[in-house]
């Protein structure tokens, strides 16, 4: 896929503009600061306070190297939303990002975070 990298939004401004209730269709760009260890499947892109946008990739229809992409740039594009990540969600992501027994086993209740479906992505 390919798509423009005009109007930008940062994760930042990503996170103001989606409420509780409503999901966007935007083009973003931030930093990784995770990313799926096992097959790729996922990112976490940082937003302020260190809070992180999980981003996955629509019908799993493409994917990631699996090496540290941490501190890399990435812009992605797709749609955006507000989410409540189960607990067993949150321990699989734990374990796919190569997380300890105890780090994984500290989960304990749900997460209400901003996700994100890309169409397509770009690290830099």
């Amino acid at each position: 896929m390919t798509f423009s990298e005009t109007n930008v939004l940062t994760t930042s401004q990503l996170a103001e503009l989606v409420t509780e209730q409503d999901s966007l269709q935007a083009t973003v760009t931030g930093e990784i600061s995770s990313s799926c260890q096992s097959k790729g499947c996922w990112l976490d892109v940082k937003l302020a306070d260190n809070q992180t946008i999980k981003v996955t990739f629509r019908d799993y229809g493409f994917f990631v190297p699996v090496e540290d992409l941490s501190g890399k740039t990435v812009v992605f594009t797709g749609t955006a939303k507000r989410t409540v990540t189960s607990v067993e969600t949150q321990r699989h992501y734990a374990e796919d990002a190569g997380k300890t027994p105890e780090e994984i086993a500290a989960i304990t209740s749900p997460k209400e975070e901003l996700s994100f479906v890309a169409d397509g992505l770009v690290i830099k």
